[in-house]
């Protein structure tokens, strides 16, 4: 009974235990493929494969032709925000709905995919003129 006692109570106390990763994982962003939003060809691509628990920088970058309001409710939901990063401005969200371009410019969204999924993304009412796109999160 003792034999076996012992390496049950070892794996108990190993799960009790809180989680802990060595070193800060935000240190270096991955950079993913920046997202170009061209009012003549839509999106530049319309699908990412990203893992959990890997740090990703994500640039948009609108061409200023139209109003660009960019909405990815459940993948903003499973993802640990860092930062929003803004003409050289940084902000630190509680969470994201949607970012948006009223002009020609760049936002870089800082995060960690927290959920495995996948998770669309979209230009809201112009979703069925190439504006529409997926996360694939592994």
């Amino acid at each position: 009974m003792r034999k076996i006692l012992g390496p049950v109570l070892a794996v108990v106390l190993a799960a009790s235990l809180p989680a802990h990763a060595e070193g800060d994982p935000t240190r270096r962003a991955e950079r993913l493929e920046p997202l170009v939003l061209d009012a003549a060809e839509g999106f530049s691509l319309t699908e990412y494969q990203i893992e959990t628990g890997v740090y990703y920088r994500w640039r948009i970058q609108a061409d200023g032709l139209e109003e660009y309001k960019l909405v990815a409710p459940e993948f903003f939901r499973e993802i640990w925000v860092d930062q929003v990063s803004i003409e050289d401005k940084e902000v630190k969200p509680y969470g994201l709905h949607a970012v948006e371009f009223d002009d020609e410019g760049e936002i870089d969204v800082w995060f960690v995919a927290i959920r495995p999924g996948t998770y669309e993304f979209y230009v809201e009412g112009l979703a069925t003129q190439g504006f529409s796109g997926r996360f694939v999160v592994k």
